[in-house]
């Protein structure tokens, strides 16, 4: 799984729901689960804004937030680029100060000329920089533990415990499997609650 460290008080941020989207010097094609990882660091810096203490963060209870461990997963599902004025109606545009645009370049793409404009909270919880990218995160889900992981640079691949070696599901997260492969499998046959691997199999039997 690829994972990606983030300085707390913004991986928790993440984690509860309440930071969208993670701005970076540079985007990436990857999309799909990515774990977020809680560096070591802790930003002092922004930690005093009115949207922080709204979440519960303070100065004094920040240096508490877990960190140097796994703390979510979630989906990375788009990547934008920020932007002064965004979209290519020009009318409109110009009445935005900072927006983030689909990288889409084909005029014939669905997406082509999508933008948005981020909310001051957002704002307020990232680098939202003309030339940075925000990347689009969505289905978090928090683990009940962190899980302790040496952070890296860059997107990194991390392995995490638990794994089925037929579907691929983290039973500590994900719900428990259904295809007899690992320690928390269950036989059940619910076709709606069961992976796609399992299905495959019992449809061959």
């Amino acid at each position: 799984m690829k994972a990606i460290t983030i300085r707390q008080p913004w991986a928790s941020l993440i984690a509860i729901g309440d930071k969208l989207y993670e701005t970076r010097t540079w985007p990436t094609k990857y999309r799909g689960p990515i774990a977020i990882h809680a560096g070591k660091e802790l930003d002092i810096l922004l930690a005093t804004t009115d949207h922080l203490t709204a979440c519960g963060i303070t100065p004094e209870n920040a240096k508490d937030l877990p960190r140097g461990a796994v703390i979510a997963i979630a989906d990375l599902v788009n990547v934008w680029h920020i932007v002064f004025h965004p979209g290519t109606d020009v009318d409109v545009a110009k009445h935005i100060s900072i927006g983030a645009e689909s990288m889409s370049t084909d005029k014939h793409a669905p997406d082509f000329g999508d933008y948005f404009v981020p909310t001051e909270k957002e704002k307020a919880f990232g680098y939202w920089v003309p030339g940075n990218y925000a990347w689009e995160l969505k289905n978090v889900r928090i683990l009940p533990e962190p899980i302790p992981a040496k952070g890296r640079l860059g997107l990194w691949d991390w392995e995490p415990p638990h794994i089925c070696g037929t579907c691929g599901y983290w039973e500590d997260f994900q719900g428990v499997c259904f295809n007899g492969d690992s320690e928390n499998c269950a036989d059940f046959t619910n076709r709606d609650d069961s992976c796609d691997c399992w299905q495959h199999r019992k449809e061959q039997t």
